[in-house]
């Protein structure tokens, strides 16, 4: 295990039986995350990149197995912000200092290109980056959303098997999908993705294939969730994803790919109350703060219970961790 470890630590490659090995076995977790954490310092430094989400509806055509916004959910309180509202809650963050502000939503087509573009190039007039995570469009609306201004889009895979992707996403294909995402990536956008960890009928061999993709698609940013059951949802009773299995994937995500940005999702924080903390010692280097009304947070409900990110409990725990919030605006390095 250890000689596994440290040939990822200096290739930045893995076989799939190897990462397969790594995550059927404990035995090793402790010089994993050591050694992410290491890579981590190396290659990214001690900054910490804050991001500023504004989740600005929830409403969302799709109808996924595992969350809370899907359409078929009629105990969600929907709301959309204006265009006015998302505006003006990004120009609180930037000026609270945030560098990177992340606009994010369900697949809403109330929000035509045409407007966002007009959001995107607003706040753009500040010196910032601008994320999007509203999902799959077209090639062409992509290209126009890029060329208003926007950065980097957030688009999670969730995995990448197959039968899995099908069983979970009803009326959705998994070859669209993989187009976007390298959609994406040919138009020059930050291209972020991930996966869910514990979605019942996934095996460890699933999250190798996982990683191994993120490694393909040369990632610039890989947001790691372990699976948390809605109780409106048809996964309701399913259990819950394993948080230190999550971290392990997270880890070893970090060996393969050392320059990505990749977040202490609230999801380990949720499912365990020091999750951010051990996130960011196991390889993390991004938090994301949500900027949105708490009113509107509360609908926001992929999966319950979501923990609340505070500023200043962030940098209170990154100055007890000896980490800095970067004043940049994070762009990933090495490219």
């Amino acid at each position: 295990m250890k000689s596994i470890i440290e040939q990822a630590k200096y290739s930045h490659s893995l076989e799939k039986n190897d990462i397969i090995h790594l995550l059927a076995n404990s035995g090793s977790d402790e010089l994993l995350f050591k050694t992410a954490n290491q890579l981590r310092e190396e290659y990214l430094g001690k900054e910490v990149h804050l991001r500023a989400l504004i989740e600005f509806s929830n409403v969302c055509k799709r109808n996924c197995f595992y969350c809370g916004l899907r359409s078929e959910n009629k105990k969600a309180e929907r709301y959309r912000l204006s265009p006015e509202q998302i505006i003006a809650t990004a120009n609180l963050a930037i000026s609270k200092g945030y560098k990177t502000v992340v606009l994010q939503s369900g697949e809403d087509a109330y929000y035509t290109v045409k407007i966002l573009a007009e959001i995107i190039k607003e706040v753009k007039k500040n010196d910032v980056a601008v994320t999007l995570s509203i999902g799959e469009m077209s090639y062409d609306d992509y290209a126009v959303l890029k060329l208003a201004g926007a950065d980097r889009f957030l688009l999670r895979i969730e995995t990448t098997d197959k039968d899995l992707y099908k069983k979970f996403h009803p009326n959705m294909s998994y070859e669209n999908r993989l187009r976007c995402l390298f959609d994406l990536k040919k138009l020059g956008y930050e291209t972020g993705t991930g996966c869910l960890v514990g979605l019942p009928e996934q095996t460890l061999e699933s999250l190798a294939e996982d990683i191994l993709f993120f490694k393909k698609l040369d990632a610039d940013m890989v947001g790691i969730g372990p699976f948390i059951p809605h109780p409106d949802t048809p996964l309701a009773n399913s259990g819950a994803g394993d948080f230190y299995l999550a971290l392990k994937v997270m880890s070893i995500i970090r060996l393969l790919l050392p320059y990505a940005n990749i977040p202490a999702t609230t999801a380990m924080e949720t499912l365990h109350k020091n999750g951010r903390r051990i996130a960011l010692e196991s390889g993390a280097n991004v938090v994301m703060p949500n900027f949105t009304a708490l009113d509107y947070q509360k609908k926001y409900e992929i999966y319950p219970d979501k923990i609340l990110v505070d500023y200043s409990k962030i940098v209170e725990e990154l100055t007890v961790l000896g980490r800095t919030v970067s004043k940049q605006k994070g762009n990933r390095k090495g490219k």
